[in-house]
């Protein structure tokens, strides 16, 4: 849901829409609690999760969740995608119980330095978390000289001086990798994202490592490129799929739910059962994976944990000083559904 929508079922403007989920005055106390019950129901996390009253409190007890958007992977509704809808679930929980209030802010990748300055100036934060899935180490060392309280998360740079947090992508890849080889495939195919970061060069380093101790390897022709955030049929993959009709693998590692699900609708509308001629595997474990038909076999990344060590060790760092540099890989796990099956012509 987006915010012109929000207005429209509450018949107010979309600046006091804005105004009602950013904790801001100009609206009165009855349209900002309609708006923000709107939001609620339909599953629209407002940014900044703070009440109105808390917006000028001091800042000792204010978290800020600063999601950096571009026209890749974290676009300007990043927070309708299902993982990080379910991120910042997790994250606004575990900074509500630890006594403090989240304020989740997105920024345009091309002002990111002027922006943060400006959101620290007129509010300043106890301390940051960091969604930097398609930052470069360059750009997170900038924020870090703003709020040297600071934890990253979605994605990890080992020679950085900083707080990383992120789920293990190469055990989770590999993992996946293992599970298609057990089922007996073979024939196994990558579609990976046309868009490359951090966490998808990971998974594919896994990947290919679980391949590569079995003395496997993938076809050329096996490659796949699609886009990491569209949900329905993708004509290029469409196409190449047509061309190798007679020469298919058996099993497609797929490195985001979002692409599994696409790919799966692309493979049906061509008359290709999922698992009984392909089986496919995701990464993500987000909810639509339960939704899909088959349900997609996935990895599932353990968010509400990745949710807790991040605030965890950014209250150290706010309360006890606590100046030890961290990069924690929080491991995946198997999740087995229907949309994989034991390849029969092995």
């Amino acid at each position: 849901m987006k915010i012109d929508e929000i207005a429209k079922l509450a018949n107010v403007s979309k600046s006091a829409v804005s105004l009602a989920l950013n904790g801001k005055n100009g609206v009165s106390q009855k349209t900002r609690e309609k708006i923000l019950k709107i939001a609620e129901e339909h599953g629209y996390i407002p940014r900044p999760i703070i009440k109105a009253e808390q917006y000028f409190q001091t800042n000792t007890k204010i978290l800020r969740l600063v999601a950096v958007t571009n026209a890749g992977i974290v676009s300007d509704e990043f927070e309708s995608l299902p993982f990080f809808m379910e991120l910042i679930k997790y994250i606004d929980t575990q900074t509500g119980s630890s006594g403090y209030s989240l304020m989740v802010s997105s920024i345009n990748i091309e002002y990111l330095q002027e922006e943060i300055t400006r959101l620290e100036n007129e509010q300043k934060s106890a301390g940051i978390l960091l969604l930097g899935t398609n930052l470069t180490p360059e750009q997170i060392k900038m924020i870090a000289d703003i709020q040297l309280n600071l934890v990253v998360l979605d994605t990890c740079y080992e020679t950085l001086d900083a707080n990383f947090v992120v789920m293990n992508n190469v055990f989770g890849a590999y993992q996946a990798g293992q599970y298609l080889m057990d089922l007996g495939h073979r024939e196994i195919g990558y579609v990976e994202s046309n868009i490359r970061m951090y966490n998808f060069d990971m998974r594919k380093k896994g990947f290919i490592q679980a391949l590569t101790e079995r003395n496997l390897r993938i076809d050329e022709n096996n490659y796949f490129s699609i886009s990491p955030t569209t949900i329905s049929p993708q004509e290029a993959f469409t196409e190449k799929i047509k061309n190798s009709l007679d020469n298919l693998p058996t099993a497609l590692f797929c490195e985001t739910d979002y692409m599994a699900i696409s790919v799966i609708k692309s493979l049906t509308e061509l008359g290709i059962k999922v698992p009984g001629q392909i089986s496919i595997i995701g990464f993500d474990n987000i909810f639509e994976s339960r939704v899909v038909t088959p349900e997609l076999t996935t990895i599932h990344v353990k968010k509400d944990k990745i949710a807790l060590l991040a605030v965890e060790k950014l209250i150290r760092l706010i309360e006890n000083n606590d100046t030890d540099k961290i990069k924690l890989l929080v491991d995946t796990e198997i999740i087995e559904r229907n949309s994989c099956a034991v390849n029969r012509e092995k």
